[in-house]
């Protein structure tokens, strides 16, 4: 049988059919989750695609943390299904506290869209087996509220445990803390991280070409060995 990962859409969520068909690309079943309904269908892992679920008001992420898909998530999460938050999905899990710190305005106060360099920091998630350690990668990046900062014994208490998965390269876009681009939760099932690898998947696609549809195939051999 096919593995199953699902994909949730809010309002305002606009990466929903790209995260759908990055899923679909490696292999793996795609399943809608709409976020008004506590069923998972029986999913193997989610992923929290990239938006701005209710307009980003409060704060981005603050309203979505609150949605009946997300009890389901969290709890599941909790017993160790895998979950991958990209941009928005980034914001809702730190507004969840399935991951630590929070999500700021960039520092420049402007949106930024650009083929970002990251540098792949562990690869001892479930979303990044398919990594090599130091791997450098281009992936798409698109945010306004993109800066990750938290309070400098969280940050110390990441970079201690290895929970730092991705590194901006060359250019800080959003001055997030220690150029951090994504990290992850104590047990490496749940990873945010702001970049977009959903739109790295096709060769033929950007500066980074197929650069993301390692998270997805890392899921996928994660789900095998299941």
């Amino acid at each position: 049988m096919t593995a199953r990962v699902g994909v949730v859409t809010f309002p305002g969520t606009l990466d929903d059919r790209d995260s759908q068909r990055a899923v679909r690309i490696a292999g793996l079943e795609a399943v809608p989750l709409w976020h008004r309904d506590k069923d998972l269908h029986q999913v193997d892992a989610v992923v929290l695609p990239g938006g701005f679920s209710y307009g980003d008001y409060l704060r981005a992420g603050a309203i979505s943390r609150f949605s009946p898909v997300m009890e389901s998530i969290i709890e599941q999460a909790k017993a160790g299904m895998p979950v991958l938050g990209i941009c928005n999905g980034f914001q809702i899990l730190t507004e969840t506290h399935l991951l630590p710190g929070a999500m700021l305005r960039n520092d420049h106060l402007h949106f930024v869209c650009r083929d970002q360099k990251l540098r792949v920091e562990n690869t001892h998630t479930a979303w990044t087996a398919n990594f090599a350690q130091g791997q450098e990668i281009h992936i798409p990046l698109k945010n306004i509220d993109g800066q990750f900062v938290a309070d400098e014994r969280t940050i110390d208490e990441l970079e201690a445990e290895g929970r730092v998965v991705f590194r901006y390269l060359d250019v800080n876009p959003n001055g997030s803390l220690r150029d951090i681009a994504g990290i992850t939760n104590a047990t490496g099932n749940v990873v945010g991280l702001m970049p977009h690898p959903e739109h790295a998947v096709d060769p033929l696609v950007g500066t980074g070409g197929s650069d993301g549809l390692g998270f997805f195939t890392s899921i996928l051999r994660k789900l095998v060995k299941a």
